[in-house]
């Protein structure tokens, strides 16, 4: 069941919005619905890896004894040299 739902909001913003949301293909309120759906999600709900993530995690092969931390440093003291 859909309800209409008032807000006051700045003109520019406004115009500036519905802008946004045509160049998107979609309508102001959808793109708010779609805002507040996902900021009041359950959140401790585990999220779904896109195929292309999961396409990219493989590219990288790192050794077993690979040390993220002390390579990050090295990197950190060679730049800030």
């Amino acid at each position: 069941m859909d309800t209409k739902l008032t807000l006051k909001l700045d003109d520019l913003i406004i115009e500036k919005a519905k802008e946004y949301a045509k160049k998107q293909h979609t309508s102001l309120s959808k793109m708010i619905e779609n805002y507040l759906s996902s900021i009041t999600e359950n959140t401790t709900e585990k999220e779904e890896i896109t195929p292309l993530v999961k396409s990219l995690t493989s590219i990288i092969q790192l050794p077993e004894d690979y040390d993220v931390k002390k390579e990050y440093s090295s990197y950190l003291s060679e730049k800030y040299k």
